[in-house]
């Protein structure tokens, strides 16, 4: 099994950009645009993934959601909820994000060089926790193949994401911890929790 790494990720979303540049007469797609596509306004619909990223992440946040939306997994992005304004930070916000985690079925926290300094990650990942246990998992996003908890060791209790080709040649997201593991869809829609295969 694979890290994400920077460079695929990035490399999802100057695909993406290319090609709406391309059909839009060239002009410039930002990770903005593509975190506010399909702005979020029905406070009712269920999410797969919660994603819990820093804010100094938009080109690879942009870029995460277009794999996992690649994969069949919507995501909850709050860079598209019409009911936050990150100019505008105030408790409402936190009431709003809760009200989101109890649409969403699991916590993906994308563990970056910059989450280690995010205010609101830690906090997003204790109230899930809380809320729906054992449906957490951190993915590392590193620019190599290995990745280091160090001054976040906390995170070291999670089960992580991986990617890999499934037996029909496909990349899909893998929960594991250690030995153990299972496909993410197992995980996510039947309670499977990793095991030894």
């Amino acid at each position: 099994m694979a890290l994400f790494t920077e460079q695929e990720i990035r490399a999802r979303y100057q695909r993406e950009k290319q090609s709406r540049d391309s059909s839009r007469g060239y002009r410039y797609f930002s990770a903005t645009e593509a975190l506010n596509e399909g702005r979020i306004t029905d406070s009712t619909k269920l999410y797969d993934i919660f994603l819990s990223h820093s804010s100094k992440d938009k080109e690879l946040i942009a870029g995460l959601k277009l794999l996992l939306n690649d994969m069949g997994y919507s995501v909850y992005v709050d860079w598209n909820d019409e009911k936050l304004d990150p100019n505008n930070v105030t408790p409402e916000t936190a009431a709003v994000l809760r009200e989101r985690m109890k649409q969403c079925k699991s916590l993906i926290y994308a563990f970056s060089e910059n989450a280690s300094n995010s205010k609101w990650m830690p906090w997003e990942l204790g109230y899930f926790d809380a809320l729906k246990k054992s449906r957490v998992a951190v993915l590392p996003i590193s620019q190599t193949a290995k990745y280091s908890y160090k001054g976040s060791e906390f995170i070291g209790v999670y089960y992580v994401v991986h990617v890999a080709k499934t037996s029909s040649n496909k990349d899909a997201i893998w929960i594991h911890n250690g030995d153990d593991y299972v496909n993410f869809k197992f995980w996510l829609d039947n309670f499977k929790e990793p095991y030894k295969h």
